[in-house]
């Protein structure tokens, strides 16, 4: 094991609030304050994604054995607030506009921690780092890379520790090699391929029951965003073409990805109700109880093949690399080296204590929340630890893994494998984990600047823009023969320049031109 160390009128309820916050307290914007009448209680509250992964045995975000065990041992007392994860910007907002936002909050989209910048939401932190940090500073020193992504304006507004290459990688795909060998079918390597393998698994009842109730695909999110990976059109990532930026779906290659979903979709190869799973457990449902060959879901899936082996005993899903497409080979999403961006709420009574409980995270806190209890979740061995009940640690400790908001994890694939439990089932799947881990990682995704644009005017243009271009792409996949990807495409830049796109793309450029020296 190693451990190496201007469209504003959307906003109008929040740019007041936040905007009256910052004139409150732009006197001391950027200097450390303590209390007049000495420090104020060592409480903090910290936003958290909820992604309804608690067992019900086990409590719920706010309350359970590891959210005591961080009030045990951190010295300070943490409320957590958890967050929807497919709302959760929306939801901040709410909580910003309410004057309800937690002392800590965090998002991985560094364009949203520019724009509660730009409102007054949150505050510069640089000198609460300098004057009360030791473990974070150290460590931030010795990660110079990261200021960058931390860095708005030439203030730092935001904490975060360098992905693991685990947490770098992002998508990955899973594929059912027994339904393959089945029909005869080779491993798909383009994407016409890919199509006509989800198409036999739809119509050659591949799980041999007789019936006709099988699917091509299922998923864990939209699978557009899979599709668009693979032809570098992602909806919401700009890319560099001649010298000009560019918003993937206003890309030719955009044309491929609608098309390929509206395939997908006319020939029955996914679920007709995907649209109303916004949590997508209707999805995972339908991978672990073997009625989809395709899984288009993370690099790992520690639960769901859990679930698919108890369900499905005989099933054989292995790692499926990005397919090729006319535009050549582009790996599935991800990340940047920057994890979670943890802000400071303006409001925050207590910087002191947020650092010190950033420090003691970063320091050891994280170790406990990634491994469990030594003599309870793992044991040590000579190669590092492993996990002693794979079951066990499924329902204690999968859930925890977003508590530790800086940490230290870095591991190798073969790490997995040493990890993991000793029982059969915990080192077939840790050996297939690795792979998928090393498929993830073997295309590269394409990603043209290394963080997204941020200025005033960009956040709320894309938050009024962005709704309508996904309900023109739903009217393009679901709608039938009359909406073409061609119809979709031209509506798509109608509605840009409905909205004066036009101005913001100038933004955009400029913003470019201003920044690319230091990419």
């Amino acid at each position: 094991m190693r451990f190496p160390r201007e469209k504003k009128r959307v906003w109008g309820c929040l740019a007041v609030t936040l905007g009256m916050a910052g004139l409150l307290s732009a006197c001391n914007e950027g200097k450390p304050t303590d209390a007049v009448q000495g420090d104020p209680p060592k409480e903090l509250s910290i936003s958290m994604f909820d992604r309804g992964r608690v067992p019900a045995e086990e409590g719920s975000y706010e309350q359970n054995r590891w959210t005591k065990w961080i009030n045990d041992h951190s010295g300070i007392k943490v409320k957590w607030v958890p967050i929807p994860r497919s709302t959760a910007q929306q939801k901040l907002n709410t909580l910003f506009a309410a004057n309800e936002a937690p002392d800590l909050i965090w998002e991985y989209d560094r364009n949203y921690i520019a724009l509660l910048a730009s409102q007054g939401a949150i505050q510069p932190i640089d000198a609460y780092i300098e004057k009360y940090s030791t473990s974070y500073k150290t460590y931030l020193s010795e990660h110079p890379e990261l200021k960058p992504y931390l860095t708005i304006d030439g203030k730092m507004y935001a904490v975060a520790t360098k992905r693991g290459i685990d947490s770098i990688a992002n998508q990955g795909i899973w594929i059912r090699k027994d339904w393959l060998d089945k029909l005869g079918l080779p491993m798909p390597k383009t994407d016409a391929e890919l199509m006509s393998v989800a198409k036999a698994f739809v119509e050659n009842d591949p799980d041999g029951n007789g019936k006709n109730d099988t699917l091509g695909f299922a998923f864990n999110s939209q699978f557009k965003s899979y599709l668009s990976a693979m032809y570098a059109s992602r909806q919401d990532t700009w890319y560099v073409e001649n010298g000009r930026m560019q918003l993937g779906r206003l890309t030719s290659r955009y044309l491929d990805t609608l098309a390929m979903a509206k395939n997908m979709y006319d020939g029955g190869m996914v679920d007709k109700e995907y649209i109303t799973d916004k949590s997508y457990q209707r999805e995972r449902q339908l991978w672990v109880t073997g009625k989809a060959g395709i899984y288009l879901g993370s690099w790992h899936m520690d639960a769901e093949y859990r679930d698919l082996m108890t369900n499905v005993p005989g099933a054989q899903p292995v790692p499926l690399e990005a397919v090729s497409t006319k535009y050549g080979k582009f790996g599935l999403l991800q990340e940047a080296p920057a994890s979670m961006l943890i802000a400071f709420n303006k409001s925050m009574k207590n910087p002191k204590a947020a650092v010190e409980f950033l420090d003691w995270m970063v320091d050891k806190g994280w170790y406990t929340l990634k491994f469990g209890v030594e003599g309870v979740h793992y044991k040590k061995t000579d190669s590092g630890i492993q996990a002693l009940d794979g079951e066990k640690n499924k329902k204690e400790l999968e859930y925890a893994y977003e508590y530790p908001i800086v940490n230290r994890w870095n591991p190798q694939p073969e790490d997995l494998v040493k990890m993991a439990a000793g029982d059969p089932l915990s080192q077939k799947y840790a050996k297939l984990k690795a792979l998928g881990l090393e498929t993830a990682l073997k295309n590269k995704f394409r990603s043209d600047i290394p963080y997204a644009p941020s200025f005033p005017e960009l956040s709320p243009f894309l938050a009024e823009f962005n709704p309508k271009a996904d309900e023109i792409d739903n009217k393009v996949i679901m709608g039938g023969a009359e909406f073409t990807p061609e119809w979709g495409a031209a509506e798509l830049q109608k509605e840009w320049k409905r909205l004066s796109g036009d101005t913001v793309w100038k933004q955009v450029q400029a913003w470019y031109e201003q920044n690319k020296g230091s990419f």
